[in-house]
């Protein structure tokens, strides 16, 4: 068995994108290291996410992180409702059907759901 289960991504700033990664995806802390300015989030199903501060040096590179939603709809009035802001809402793109928001250091975020991907 292989299971993709640790990302790493740098941050500007950890304290912004802690919070928003938090606030914004629901996502809990796993574990903090202060000392290296890095902080360990885990999504529902037990994928963690790596923020590690780099200051300047932090840069997106057309990196994307997909997160399955049951479903993408609900999701996107809910959080919009909550005052979430989104790059666009749900609709047919490139790689499926779905809704696109970025975090404080312009990485990608796209939702998307099983039914809308199969259906749209």
């Amino acid at each position: 068995m292989m299971k993709f289960d640790h990302l790493n991504i740098p941050v500007s700033g950890l304290e912004r994108s802690r919070d928003w990664y938090l606030s914004t995806l629901g996502l809990k802390v796993e574990f903090e290291i202060a000392e290296r300015r890095t902080v360990a989030l885990q999504d529902s199903e037990g994928f963690t996410i790596f923020l590690r501060e780099a200051g300047a040096g932090a840069a997106p590179n057309g990196t994307a992180l997909w997160f399955q939603v049951d479903d993408v709809d609900a999701t996107y009035a809910d959080w919009s409702a909550r005052g979430v802001a989104f790059t666009h809402g749900p609709r047919k793109v490139f790689w499926g059907f779905g809704a696109e928001l970025q975090d404080p250091d312009g990485y990608l975020v796209r939702l998307w759901d099983r039914r809308s991907m199969a259906e749209k």
